[in-house]
């Protein structure tokens, strides 16, 4: 069997930057550490650090005061900052900073009097961050039918402007853009792309490869918005495609007469669960690995400056037990 590994795939830069934060922030504050949401969508990301104290939460509310909580990749509103304030938190936001930008064109154009239509999908953690800085002003639109039932007129148009959460499938984002440029030719679109760029390269990647395989795997967890766009975008190519969390989720019955597999992972899966698939697959079935490089990809973000300010008043790091009196 040809076992083609698709490159890029897994971990993007504001992945790797917010895992860096909680790491770094264990060693400064120690246990326990609370995170509101789950830092990236992934369950062994996130169950590896519970196994540490770290502690997830769905609420401020559950982060008892004087505590230190982190803020997720997908980002917040500025209603949860408030509240984490008034418990007066020590607050550590790995944002990635390609929601940030969207944020910030967000508050931007509210502030300028437009309405805002955000392409996205409906209580993802993302796009309920995103609202929460202008709810006023936005309207979500999950697929051309909600563009008809907008309720802006023609004479509206001037004053829209149409934003994307960032790990949106291009394709799909593009048939709704297009459904609101035609309705709202006037709009407003913002002045660089919103699909990040690791969701975009991802998404090649598989487009690229998808037609030389029999299947496509793609490693990632099913809350994960991105990796969920790879499946379809697999499965729009006309290749069968399953999302699995890791090699115990494999169905042997699915390499029935395959020749050849293509394996990719989502922007928030770790290196280690594709190579052990790929071990299994290697030893199962004489597999033959092949590197697909589509795209190369250099970007790095730095920590969070709240992160580099604790450090600094902690005097280079606890021990490790929170000792620093920041936890």
């Amino acid at each position: 069997m040809k076992i083609i590994l698709a490159n890029p795939r897994g971990f993007c830069a504001g992945v790797n930057m917010a895992i860096e934060t909680v790491d770094e922030a264990l060693k400064i504050v120690g246990t326990p550490l609370y995170v509101y949401h789950e830092i990236v969508h992934n369950r062994h990301v996130v169950e590896s650090f519970k196994k540490e104290g770290v502690v997830f939460v769905d609420s401020i509310e559950e982060v008892p005061s004087d505590s230190t909580v982190i803020f997720s990749a997908h980002g917040v509103s500025p209603e949860v900052r408030e509240a984490a304030k008034a418990r007066n938190c020590t607050m550590i936001d790995a944002t990635c900073p390609l929601v940030t930008k969207v944020h910030m064109e967000a508050i931007r154009y509210a502030k300028q009097g437009y309405k805002l239509l955000l392409v996205g999908h409906a209580g993802h953690d993302e796009v309920v961050g995103t609202v929460g800085e202008a709810p006023d002003a936005f309207s979500i639109v999950e697929s051309p039918d909600d563009v008809e039932k907008l309720p802006f007129g023609e004479d509206d148009q001037d004053q829209l402007v149409y934003l994307t959460q960032t790990t949106l499938s291009m394709d799909d984002a593009n048939v709704i853009i297009d459904a609101i440029k035609r309705r709202y030719p006037g709009i407003k679109q913002p002045p660089s792309e919103d699909i990040c760029y690791a969701t975009t390269n991802r998404q090649l990647a598989v487009r690229a490869l998808a037609e030389e395989a029999n299947l496509v795997l793609v490693v990632g967890s099913k809350n994960s918005s991105n990796s969920v766009r790879l499946t379809e975008i697999s499965e729009n190519a006309g290749t069968s495609a399953y999302l699995v969390d890791d090699v115990s989720e494999i169905d042997h019955v699915w390499f029935d007469g395959v020749k050849s597999v293509l394996i990719t992972a989502g922007a928030s899966a770790p290196e280690h669960l594709v190579e052990e698939i790929v071990k299994e697959l290697i030893e199962k079935y004489e597999g033959v690995v092949d590197e697909s490089h589509i795209v190369e990809e250099d970007v790095h973000f730095n920590l969070p400056r709240s992160l580099r300010v604790l450090r600094e008043s902690c005097n280079g790091g606890a021990s490790g037990n929170g000792s620093c009196g920041c936890g």
